[in-house]
């Protein structure tokens, strides 16, 4: 009887801290799924950067990164070397983690982010070298600049 009254109040517990968002996976950042060329190393070294920020990214090599691009809506002047979607949202190049979350817990009226092109010292660019300054743009689903979201 105490057994079964106590497996009772556990169940009821875990209930209650999943309901309220207490659970591991409910605190975890959705999933990214990331679009690249095989033989991209630095959109690996992105994933990683990720990874080590708490997202889950599975990673999807294809040699029609064109086509992805085009079907996620990236406007070709913000275009990097491989394309991510998360939340309902696309991420387009070397975007830094802290920008994702950020996108993610504002929900802003957008398609996506971009860091276009590949700046030095970007997640997944760094190196040995000085870090470009850039920018990290949002869109909407039409394809047009919505604004700055970051700077870097």
């Amino acid at each position: 009887m105490k057994l079964s009254l106590r497996l009772n109040r556990l169940v009821a517990v875990c209930a209650i801290a999943g309901f309220l968002g207490l659970g591991a996976a409910a605190a975890a950042d959705p999933e990214v799924v990331m679009y690249k060329h095989p033989q991209c190393g630095c959109c690996g070294a992105w994933a990683d950067h990720l990874r080590e920020n708490g997202f889950s990214v599975k990673e999807i090599s294809t040699l029609d990164i064109a086509l992805v691009k085009s079907e996620a809506g990236v406007p070709e002047a913000l275009g990097s070397c491989h394309t991510a979607t998360v939340g309902g949202y696309v991420v387009e190049g070397h975007v830094p983690a802290s920008d994702v979350k950020r996108m993610l817990a504002e929900k802003p009226e957008i398609a996506g982010i971009s860091v276009p092109g590949m700046p030095l010292g970007s997640p997944g660019m760094e190196g040995p070298y000085e870090a470009d300054k850039y920018d990290v743009i949002s869109f909407d689903a039409n394809g047009k600049t919505v604004g700055v979201f970051a700077s870097h």
